[in-house]
């Protein structure tokens, strides 16, 4: 199964009318935040594949925002998909999509006073709200999860000694506990492209999208 992976740039490879021909063995679009709405509706629309998100730190209001329906999750929680958009949200969720057991868990490390950053201690019980639905998915699927789709990367991988891009502790336990096959996140930006993007922890395969990552997966 392929994915095309996009994160905080809109890519001129991608938002063309070439994305048909470029991408055409995709089989399921992943964005990691801080991109506008209609650079998602027109990947989702050009390319007519299942596209699931979270979202970032920025680019936050232009979209619809529902009551918050999760304790754990400082930014309103959205409706599984946005009106007319075509897109599935997996903030502080777990989902089954194309077949993918995807878990999302969006936003940054908490640096000002703005909407969905949280402390490592707040992103803890994000990760515990979704419990109980990974162990569900262990027990039918044999597994707890293929993807967990962040926007910010793990403590100590890929990420940066600044606060604002400073990765979660939190997202290090998870990867021990439950062993997703990788977890794709985006906020750290590289801005020469042949630096390394990829870094096996335990189990799991942390890629770095940012712009965009096309990821041959392997999914049981």
């Amino acid at each position: 199964m392929k994915a095309l992976c996009v994160s905080d740039k809109i890519d001129p490879l991608v938002y063309s009318d070439l994305i048909k021909e470029r991408f055409a063995d995709i089989d399921i679009v992943l964005a990691a935040g801080d991109l506008p709405l209609e650079y998602l509706e027109f990947i989702v629309s050009s390319l007519n594949k299942p596209l699931v998100f979270v979202f970032g730190n920025h680019h936050l209001k232009q979209y619809y925002y529902y009551k918050n329906a999760n304790p754990f999750d400082g930014l309103a929680v959205m409706k599984r998909s946005v009106p007319g958009l075509g897109t599935v949200y997996a903030g502080g969720k777990v989902i089954k999509e194309n077949g993918v057991l995807i878990a999302g868990l969006g936003g940054s490390m908490r640096y000002n006073t703005g909407r969905n950053q949280f402390t490592n201690f707040e992103m803890s019980l994000r990760i515990i709200g979704l419990i109980p639905r990974l162990l569900f998915n262990r027990l039918i699927y044999g597994r707890a999860l293929d993807i967990l789709l962040t926007h910010a990367p793990p403590y100590g991988i890929h990420d940066q000694r600044d606060i604002c891009h400073r990765g979660f502790r939190s997202f290090l336990w998870f990867m021990k506990i439950f062993k997703p096959k990788y977890l794709i996140h985006g906020h750290i930006h590289l801005y020469d492209l042949s630096e390394a993007r990829q870094t096996v922890y335990h189990k799991t395969t942390v890629i770095n999208v940012y712009n965009h990552f096309v990821i041959d997966m392997e999914i049981k």
